[in-house]
């Protein structure tokens, strides 16, 4: 399926967190709810953030059903 660049293109605001326990870091969007994911590296948290919110968008504009 492909995202309209209108989506990807827009500029959400991404929070890196390092997590201390675990290594590595976090990386959310607040203002897509459930959009969560992780890295070894804060660089590999970014790649993989960038990927999550695409997956996010498709979630939710095509109403794709997430397995729990």
């Amino acid at each position: 399926m492909k995202i309209p660049n209108d989506y990807m293109e827009k500029s959400y605001r991404m929070e890196i967190v390092e997590d201390k326990d675990e290594g590595g870091f976090v990386v959310s969007y607040p203002d897509l709810p459930g959009c969560i994911t992780c890295g070894e590296t804060r660089e590999s948290a970014v790649v993989n953030a960038l990927d999550a919110k695409k997956e996010w968008f498709e979630a939710h504009i095509f109403k794709i059903v997430i397995a729990k």
